[in-house]
């Protein structure tokens, strides 16, 4: 009887550790993961060309963005970087006017749909046009979260979270850094 209750108690400390292996591998695994590329390098999908017809797509080296850019316009759209809460240029800004990507000029916001959702980012409730800005699913910093892109060149918009005002009930939490305010 004493082999036996050895051996029953080896099996249930293999069975235990069987357990944490498959734990400790999984996470191991999961932060493998490729982190997000700088850029999208994609082309423009047949149903970008429907939603837009005639927008065409802006495709720069990094080179020529940090030319175009500021070295912090470029962080934060070409790299994906995130200014500073309550820093950013537009985050008060309360005046009438539309938002363009910095980047390329492409229409994004109108101020009409902006919001005080105290996060310290500019916020709006809905794009210019759905087909003005993009969506790609962000596993970055351990979550997972909507990324916003700039339809025509691609910049690093921000992010779109489901807790906004009525009627769409989403807010896009954007980068000061990814817009060019034109006031009306």
């Amino acid at each position: 009887m004493g082999a036996f209750h050895k051996w029953l108690s080896h099996l249930d400390w293999s069975m235990r550790s069987g357990r944490w292996t498959v734990l400790i591998c999984g996470i191991f695994l999961a932060s493998c993961q490729q982190p997000p590329s700088p850029r999208r390098q994609n082309e423009e999908s047949p149903s970008t060309k429907a939603m837009n017809p005639g927008m065409e797509k802006i495709h720069r080296s990094d080179d020529e963005w940090k030319k175009q850019l500021t070295p912090e316009q470029f962080k934060v759209t070409r790299m994906k970087g995130t200014e500073r809460a309550f820093t950013g240029e537009y985050w008060n800004n309360h005046e009438p006017g539309l938002y363009r990507c910095v980047a390329c000029g492409f229409e994004l916001f109108d101020a009409g749909a902006k919001f005080e959702s105290g996060t310290g980012w500019p916020s709006f409730s809905a794009p210019v046009s759905p087909a003005n800005v993009a969506t790609e699913e962000d596993k970055s910093l351990f979550a997972r979260r909507t990324e916003v892109l700039c339809r025509r060149c691609d910049s690093h918009l921000g992010h779109v979270f489901p807790d906004g005002p009525k009627p769409t009930g989403l807010r896009y939490c954007i980068n000061s850094a990814a817009l060019k305010f034109e006031k009306r």
